[in-house]
C-alpha cells in the first residue's frame, strides 16, 4: 500500500471528521455493495445470503483499513492481501477478472460520493477534500491491483492443477486402470470421456506441436522412457488423423473404447518395435499377429517346417518360397509361378517334392499351420 500510504501522510484528517465517516461506515458498505449488484451483472445472484454477508464484511474492513490510512495510522493490518484472497476467490467462484474490475470501479464511486458527503459537513476544510478523493483512488487502485494478483496466481495454479490431473489420466489409461479409476480420474480433471480413443506414437519433442493441430481434448505425455511421447485422441477421423501426421515419425494404433486406451497404446508400441516405417497399425495385421508371441511364432515354424530342415539350405529356402507362394495364391499354379517368376513346369515339380515331404498337405489343419508359419518370410 506504499503509494495509498503516501497520499495518506499528505492528507489531515482531525478526529471529529475520522468519527463521522466511522459512523456512516456500515451504510456505506451497504451502499457500495447494493451497486455493485444494481450494475456489474455477474454480481446480481452472488451477493445474497451468506456470501452477500461475507462480502459486506471484506467491504466494511477494506473501508475501515482506508479510514485508518485517512487518520494517519499505518501500522494496521495491510488490505491488500485480504483484496488478494478476493481475486483468488473469484476464480473459484467462475467470474473473470473484468466483472471483479467493474465491481472497484462502481465501489470507488460510490465510496468516494458516501464519504465525501460525510467529511465535508463534518467540516474537511476543501484544500483537504482534493487529497482525500486522491487517497481514495488510490487505495482502490491497489487493491484492484491486488485482486488482480490474486486471480491470475490462482488461474496459474488451477492450470498447473489441471496439467496435472490430465497427466495422471493419460497414465492410468496406459496403464489400464479399472474403468472406475479412469472415471474418477476424469472427473478430478474435468476431462469428458469420449466413445474412443487412438493411441498415437512420436518422439517426445513432436508431442506437443502435433497436439497443437488435434482435437483440444487430446491426452498428451511426453516424458515416457526412450524420449517417447504419447497422444491419445478422442473420436478421431482416422484418415484425416494419418494426414495431421504426416511428416512426423508417428505410429497410430487403432481406436479403442476409452477405457480401454492401453490396448491401443500396447499395439502402437510392439508395431514401433517392429519397424520405424509403421505409421497404421491397422495395415500390419498380419505381422503384429504374427509376431505378438515371437517364441510361439518360432516354435511353430519349427515344427511345421521340420521336413524342410532335411534339406540342403538353398533347396529347403526355394521350397518354402514355393509353399507360401502356393497357399497364398490358393494352388493357383500359374499365378504362383508368376509371383516366383518361374515356369509352371518348375512350381509343378517343386510341389510334387512338397507333397512328399508333407503328406497331408490338403489337410485344413495343415494348412493353418503352414499359412501361419509361412506367413512372414525369415532369414
Amino acid at each position: 500500500m506504499s503509494h495509498a500510504i503516501r497520499r495518506a501522510s499528505e492528507l489531515v484528517l482531525d478526529e471529529t471528521t475520522v468519527t463521522a465517516l466511522r459512523a456512516a461506515l456500515t451504510v456505506t458498505a451497504d451502499e457500495v455493495v447494493e451497486a455493485i449488484i444494481d450494475e456489474v451483472p455477474p454480481y446480481a445472484n452472488a451477493l445474497s445470503g451468506r456470501m452477500g454477508g461475507t462480502i459486506r464484511r471484506a467491504v466494511r474492513t477494506a473501508l475501515g483499513h482506508y479510514l485508518d490510512l485517512a487518520s494517519g495510522n499505518t501500522t494496521g493490518g495491510d488490505a491488500g492481501d485480504a483484496a488478494y484472497e478476493l481475486g483468488r476467490g473469484e476464480v473459484r467462484d467462475g467470474r473473470s477478472m473484468d466483472a471483479l474490475l467493474s465491481a472497484y470501479r462502481v465501489g470507488a464511486r460510490v465510496a468516494w460520493r458516501c464519504l465525501a458527503a460525510g467529511a465535508v459537513p463534518a467540516g474537511l476544510p476543501a484544500a483537504e477534500v482534493a487529497k482525500f478523493a486522491e487517497l481514495t483512488f488510490a487505495y482502490i487502485d491497489e487493491l484492484s491491483a491486488a485482486s488482480a494478483a490474486g486471480h491470475a496466481d490462482e488461474l496459474a495454479a488451477r492450470g498447473r492443477a489441471h496439467e496435472r490431473h490430465l497427466e495422471h489420466l493419460a497414465r492410468d489409461l496406459l496403464a489400464g486402470a479399472s474403468p472406475d479409476v479412469l472415471l474418477a480420474a476424469a472427473q478430478r480433471a474435468g476431462w469428458q470421456p469420449p466413445v474412443s480413443l487412438t493411441a498415437v506414437l512420436l518422439p517426445a519433442a513432436q508431442a506437443r506441436p502435433a497436439y497443437r493441430v488435434l482435437d483440444p481434448s487430446t491426452l498428451v505425455l511426453d516424458d515416457l522412457p526412450d524420449a517417447t511421447g504419447v497422444l491419445l485422441v478422442p473420436d478421431a477421423d482416422r484418415p484425416h488423423l494419418l494426414r495431421q501426421l504426416t511428416g512426423r515419425t508417428a505410429v497410430a494404433g487403432p481406436a479403442r473404447p476409452w477405457t480401454r486406451a492401453s490396448a491401443s497404446y500396447a499395439r502402437a508400441v510392439r508395431a514401433r518395435s517392429l519397424s520405424s516405417e509403421i505409421r497404421d497399425t491397422e495395415e500390419h495385421l498380419p505381422e503384429l499377429v504374427l509376431s505378438a508371441d515371437v517364441d510361439a511364432f518360432a516354435d511353430l515354424r519349427t515344427r511345421a517346417l521340420a521336413p524342410l530342415r532335411t534339406l540342403p539350405v538353398a533347396t529347403a529356402r526355394r521350397l518354402e518360397e514355393t509353399l507360401r507362394a502356393w497357399l497364398l495364391h490358393q494352388g493357383r499354379r500359374d499365378e504362383v509361378a508368376a509371383a516366383l517368376f518361374v515356369h509352371p513346369q518348375t512350381v509343378r515339380y517343386r510341389m510334387s517334392q512338397l507333397r512328399e515331404l508333407f503328406p497331408d498337405l490338403a489337410s485344413p489343419d495343415r494348412v493353418l499351420e503352414l499359412t501361419l508359419a509361412v506367413g512372414l518370410p525369415v532369414g
